[in-house]
């Protein structure tokens, strides 16, 4: 009998520890963090995901994919002269 009065208490005592709220200032709560995918660019290119903008293709395109595709040198100064981009 006091060994399962004992385990219901530590049982008890566990759940009720586990269903606290995170404190704020543990930087867990997610309040502070904009919404995913939230970083679009003028034209809509959203740069966490790999996209920017492509004149020539008229598009978000993925630098590293386009490049295969079309059969440039994966840099950033081929990728801005295929797309004729001008730098910022």
């Amino acid at each position: 009998m006091r060994s399962t009065t004992l385990l219901l208490l530590s049982s008890l005592f566990f759940l009720a520890a586990c269903s606290g709220e995170k404190s704020s200032e543990t930087g867990t709560s997610g309040e502070n963090l904009p919404p995913v995918g939230s970083d679009r660019d003028e034209h809509g290119c959203i740069a966490s995901a790999g996209y920017r903008w492509c004149a020539t293709e008229n598009e978000c395109v993925r630098p590293w994919e386009l490049a295969k595709e079309k059969g440039f040198d994966e840099t950033p100064d081929a990728f801005d002269d295929y797309c004729q981009n001008t730098p910022e």
